[in-house]
């Protein structure tokens, strides 16, 4: 198979054959284009990376540095204390900060909550990846605080999965948030969050990480292969096999609709009583999970 733009070796075939420099430019200009369409980062801003150590961060990570020399950039790692996982992917991340002269800043689900995820999912019902989900997001909001931009390393399998996960449970008002640009409002106490990788696929960030020899395992998570996510990933994966281009209509359909989802406006927000965070009721679901008995 041959390039399609100068007829050398390809080495991937996502949405048309590419040798190796022609991918990496297209990879790169891509994820320019969205950073510059959606308007998501200014030369002036502060920008936090949630780091974790896997291909998408670490290219995420790598691009923000590349892109903008001149900005603070700085890594966000949450520590789950997830034991045979999480000690690996953090080892391979500090590696990677060293070498990219990144400061990396590292936050223990231990140290902030006094339990592990482990220890945190016998203390309470329910889906382990609901649990860390919550925590995750709540500790990357907090410990951005300072940085103007929290950079997420969510790609176009993700965000597809995210659309149909939302509309199989009737999630509206959560679809509402999604986007390269997440969030309906402005507060001061949330950080903006973007995702530059909005519209590539997981094979293109892999063979991106890959070819640029990034050292990262493409391990998941063991609480992953139970979740709902994962089985709106096989579903999606597919569909995609057998209708080339699905997860991009999803996100083409998904875009084109999503002002129409918006209802009525938030006029107000409500914020934690216990951690001051914001909140849809009076406790936020970080604290109902980390003080329950």
């Amino acid at each position: 198979m041959k390039c399609s733009r100068c007829r050398k070796e390809a080495i991937i075939n996502v949405l048309m054959p590419l040798c190796r420099n022609h991918f990496i430019e297209n990879f790169e200009k891509k994820v320019k284009r969205t950073i510059k369409k959606y308007g998501l980062i200014d030369k002036n801003d502060k920008i936090a990376v949630a780091a974790s150590g896997g291909k998408d961060s670490t290219t995420a990570l790598y691009l923000m540095r590349k892109f903008f020399p001149r900005s603070k950039v700085e890594a966000i790692a949450i520590d789950e204390g997830i034991p045979g996982y999480r000690e690996h992917t953090l080892s391979d991340l500090r590696k990677f900060c060293r070498k990219q002269k990144i400061k990396l800043n590292i936050y223990s689900y231990e140290k902030e909550f006094g339990n592990s995820l482990e220890g945190l999912i016998r203390k309470n019902s329910g889906n382990p990846c609901r649990i860390c989900g919550v925590l995750r997001r709540y500790l990357l909001n907090r410990k951005s605080k300072g940085f103007t931009k929290l950079v997420t390393g969510h790609n176009l399998d993700d965000e597809s999965q995210s659309v149909i996960m939302n509309i199989f449970k009737s999630h509206i008002k959560l679809m509402e948030r999604l986007g390269p640009k997440t969030g309906v409002i402005k507060d001061e106490r949330f950080v903006p969050k973007i995702k530059p990788l909005y519209f590539c696929h997981q094979k293109e960030v892999a063979a991106y990480a890959l070819l640029n020899k990034f050292s990262v395992r493409f391990a998941e998570c063991p609480h992953a292969e139970d979740s709902y996510r994962s089985k709106i990933r096989d579903l999606l994966n597919g569909f995609e096999l057998e209708y080339r281009g699905t997860k991009n209509s999803i996100i083409s359909s998904f875009l084109k609709i999503k002002e129409r989802l918006k209802s009525q406006p938030f006029d107000k927000v409500e914020y934690c009583v216990k951690c001051g965070e914001v909140a849809e009721q009076g406790v936020c679901a970080a604290c109902l999970i980390k003080n329950a008995h």
